[in-house]
């Protein structure tokens, strides 16, 4: 558990927004950018961990605490549909081809959805594809 934790901080540090200072040529100002493109690379997971494991004690609750609550927000933004990476149109194609498949991708778990598409799949191929394209697109 305590490897799982140690892992999960390390990719959480190394996902984090980084901030860049960005000085325009032409006036000399210089503002901040933040770039979201995570880099992973093994040097900055090593950093990550190091650091992790040379903080305090409470340093580390709170830390902890701090990824918790990012996970929950991460997950609560997921289940009221915030996540729009989903490509639809290949997740039709796949109601058609594979209906169990694209529902449980759809829910991004295993759950009653999926098992009641899989009977119906099961069962007559067609009222599985509807019901796949239903919970996909519904």
């Amino acid at each position: 558990m305590k490897k799982i934790i140690t892992l999960f901080m390390a990719a959480l540090c190394s996902f984090s927004v980084q901030a860049s200072v960005v000085t325009d040529l032409t006036t000399g100002n210089s503002s901040t950018t933040v770039v979201t493109t995570p880099v992973l690379n093994d040097v900055i997971v090593e950093d990550a961990l190091r650091e992790f494991k040379s903080l305090t004690r409470t340093e580390r609750k709170t830390r902890m605490k701090e990824a918790k609550k990012m996970l929950r927000e991460y997950k609560a933004t997921k289940k009221a549909g915030g996540d729009v990476s989903t490509n639809q149109v290949l997740l039709g194609i796949l109601c058609v081809i594979l209906p169990p498949l694209a529902v449980a991708l759809h829910q991004g778990e295993i759950n009653g959805k999926f098992w009641l598409s899989l009977l119906l799949t099961l069962l007559f191929w067609l009222p599985g594809v509807i019901y796949a394209l239903i919970v996909v697109f519904g």
